[in-house]
């Protein structure tokens, strides 16, 4: 007997980074562990193939529990009209991957993104014969060490960034600070229509962006548009509002769903206090 069901084409994430960075653990939580990606090589190309339909997600990393907000990302979140549609946090493990059959000894040059080499810095204080080697992405150092079969060198990355590339990791979680995470944003067209409607186990959270007046008092009438409904605001974010010098977009989330009524609410009140207003996204909570 025929199987007529219709067989729907796989998802296709686009991230900033090599394969095997931290950008496709959270495409792999937040879509299907065997999503098809699209590495890029900047945030800029990703948000481009999803304006494109070269893809039908993207995902961004939005802050980092010590090194704070990607800012890059906030002003694409602005020049890209995509909905928020997901979030997720991945704790960021630092592990020392070599070639097989190179040895913790043979290790003279370890390299990877500055950042990953800055969050190690107690080990390279306890290796002093390692030198550290910036390198454009933690996964691509795999990916470079690797092809080039090095001998006396390492790489920092994430253990799918060994898995992907047959790299041996010779040092688990050489990370300073175990509570190193980053949150990350699943984005989707303004067309995308989800076949389910998403469970959110851990309640909503809405993501807006406005402008007020440069005038006294007028940020803080803005958010008591929450306060007086008893809204949890779960981040603020200020950037720069080109054109106008020393004047600012405000990003800004708080916990609820835009549907429901104190939600609305607030969301009309600061509409009528706001210069602008635009709502990036509604989405389930993430862990």
């Amino acid at each position: 007997m025929p199987n007529n069901r219709k067989i729907m084409p796989r998802e296709t994430a686009a991230f900033q980074g090599e394969r095997g960075a931290f950008s496709e653990e959270a495409a792999r939580r937040l879509l299907d562990p065997d999503v098809h990606v699209a590495p890029c090589q900047s945030f800029q190309e990703v948000f481009e193939k999803l304006k494109s339909r070269q893809v039908t997600a993207a995902v961004i990393p939005i802050e980092n529990s010590l090194h704070g907000s990607v800012h890059e990302n906030y002003d694409h979140l602005l020049n890209y009209d995509f909905q928020i549609t997901g979030e997720t946090s991945v704790r960021i493990v630092h592990n020392l991957i070599a070639p097989p059959g190179v040895s913790f000894r043979q290790i003279r040059k370890v390299y990877s993104h500055p950042v990953a080499l800055n969050q190690c810095l107690k080990f390279f204080a306890q290796n002093p014969q390692i030198e550290k080697v910036p390198f454009y992405d933690t996964a691509g150092s795999v990916k470079m060490v690797l092809e080039k079969g090095l001998r006396d060198a390492g790489a920092i990355a994430s253990a799918i960034a060994a898995e992907i590339y047959g790299g041996r990791i010779l040092k688990k979680s050489i990370e300073d600070d175990r509570q190193n995470f980053t949150r990350f944003f699943l984005l989707r067209r303004k067309d995308y229509k989800p076949r389910h409607a998403p469970e959110a186990p851990r309640g909503w959270k809405t993501s807006v962006v406005f402008t007020t007046r440069n005038i006294p008092g007028a940020l803080f009438r803005a958010l008591s548009a929450f306060a007086l409904r008893d809204l949890n605001l779960a981040k603020i974010e200020s950037r720069p509002l080109r054109g106008k010098p020393w004047e600012y977009l405000f990003y800004l989330d708080f916990m609820g769903h835009m549907e429901e009524e104190r939600c609305r609410n607030a969301l009309r009140h600061l509409g009528e206090l706001a210069d602008f207003l635009r709502v990036l996204g509604c989405y389930p909570r993430g862990a």
